[in-house]
């Protein structure tokens, strides 16, 4: 049922209902937090036998070289091994930082600016208003490092298998389009895979700029909420195949797989892009913390031994994302005021809620305790055209919380459906 079918007098009714539901959740005074895509306690338990497996004697690589000491800039060989799989390329295509992928892309971007990358001409900043592709809804931080630099921000509409492929490639006859964001498998916040087309096409696709990048952030590569996950067709090799070999900067992490704060980070490209990059770090470092890369080897093992360490993290998530898709489902049943999936991977659920609506639900949603990104987050600037879109982090609080908090925030969804609705009636 649509809500211009309620008559006014039902529309009424079914305000007066939710409301006193909402005062009752009020009366919970929560304390609830949705907002980031954080790991929970019990997720940075499992690996917590990391923490102590280096002793005196382990502290030696397989070549013999003490991971005490300087060098190795680009990472040790047998932990490039072990998660080329993430990139999708093969180890000496593989660059092993420290723990946050966020801060190589921002090294890159950075030196893009400053150096400019294989096949520039001249450095980023001395173009003419440089700009990137935003697949929208998708992940604020990235648009944040865009507005750091002054990169301008194009948003490109999602499909359901990635982003609209048609309006990427028109906008790609602009010299001044740089670069693209990719989260292309459970895309930030959608949940979206990209299609083996969208890479294809992704990869073949004639660019205005030589030096055109895409940031390839594969943040969720083995963040399955299936035990049948998806398959992702690999961007580097596809780059290669249509003879774009530099087209793509790979990214990913351990963030979400060990410990938030002390993981590890990766970059992937081809030779030139992984020697530009080592060029770069060069300059400001003599090496990476060799001594965690060890630690997450010993830890893992092989790369069985990270899928088991996967598969106890889908123990402990999907049925918080279950929660979450239950308490929408319960309370919408019989109306139509919202649209979200349940996504196979990955860490966010995204809900369009009525347009026009987002901010207000945010805004209920706080009245009741819980908080939530802010509306407005997952597109460039902070401003969603529709303001409809809401990103719901399931993955920090405990599962009965999340159970609490995902029908306190459906509320809140009805809510400001219901009274957005009144109050057009009302007013026309």
């Amino acid at each position: 049922m649509q809500l211009h079918d309620l008559e006014l007098s039902a529309l009424q009714d079914r305000i007066a209902a939710a409301r006193a539901d909402f005062e009752a959740f009020q009366a919970l005074e929560l304390r609830l937090d949705m907002t980031r895509g954080k790991p929970s306690a019990a997720q940075l338990d499992l690996a917590d036998a990391m923490l102590g497996n280096l002793g005196p004697q382990d502290v030696f690589t397989a070549s013999g070289e003490d991971a005490r000491n300087y060098g190795g800039l680009q990472g040790l060989p047998e932990v490039r091994a072990l998660f080329a799989g993430l990139l999708g390329a093969p180890p000496q295509q593989v660059l092993v930082g420290e723990n946050s992928s966020l801060a190589l892309m921002h090294d890159c971007l950075a030196w893009a600016m400053l150096h400019g990358v294989p096949g520039s001409t001249q450095p980023w900043s001395c173009e003419s208003a440089p700009a990137f592709l935003c697949p929208s809804p998708g992940y604020d931080r990235h648009f944040a490092l865009c507005e750091a630099f002054g990169i301008r921000m194009i948003p490109v509409p999602m499909t359901g298998e990635g982003p609209d492929m048609d309006v990427v490639e028109a906008h790609m006859r602009d010299p001044a389009v740089k670069g693209m964001w990719c989260v292309p498998l459970y895309s930030n916040p959608t949940g979206e895979i990209y299609s083996p087309e969208t890479v294809r096409r992704l990869a073949q696709m004639p660019t205005g700029a030589p030096d055109f990048r895409l940031f390839w952030d594969n943040a969720y590569a083995v963040h399955h909420l299936i035990p049948d996950p998806a398959a992702l067709e690999d961007i580097l090799p596809a780059c290669a195949q249509a003879g774009h070999d530099d087209r793509a900067f790979v990214f990913a992490s351990t963030s979400k797989i060990t410990f938030a704060g002390a993981g590890l980070a990766f970059f992937g490209g081809s030779p030139a892009n992984v020697g530009w990059f080592l060029e770069m770090a060069g300059r400001r470092s003599i090496g990476p913390d060799k001594l965690n890369q060890l630690r997450h080897l010993r830890f893992f093992g092989d790369a069985e031994g990270l899928k088991r360490h996967m598969d106890a993290h889908r123990a402990i998530l999907a049925p918080k994302f279950d929660a979450v898709d239950a308490a929408l489902r319960e309370r919408f049943d019989d109306l139509a005021i919202a649209q979200w999936r349940r996504p196979r991977g990955g860490y966010f659920i995204s809900v369009d809620a009525r347009p026009g609506t987002a901010r207000k639900v945010v805004t209920l949603a706080r009245e009741l305790g819980i908080a939530l990104t802010p509306a407005g987050a997952t597109w460039p600037g902070g401003h969603d055209p529709q303001d409809a879109n809401l990103r719901l982090a399931p993955s920090f609080p405990p599962l009965e919380d999340v159970r609490t908090a995902s029908r306190g925030i459906a509320l809140c969804i009805l809510i400001a459906a219901l009274e957005t609705e009144r109050d057009t009636r009302l007013n026309s």
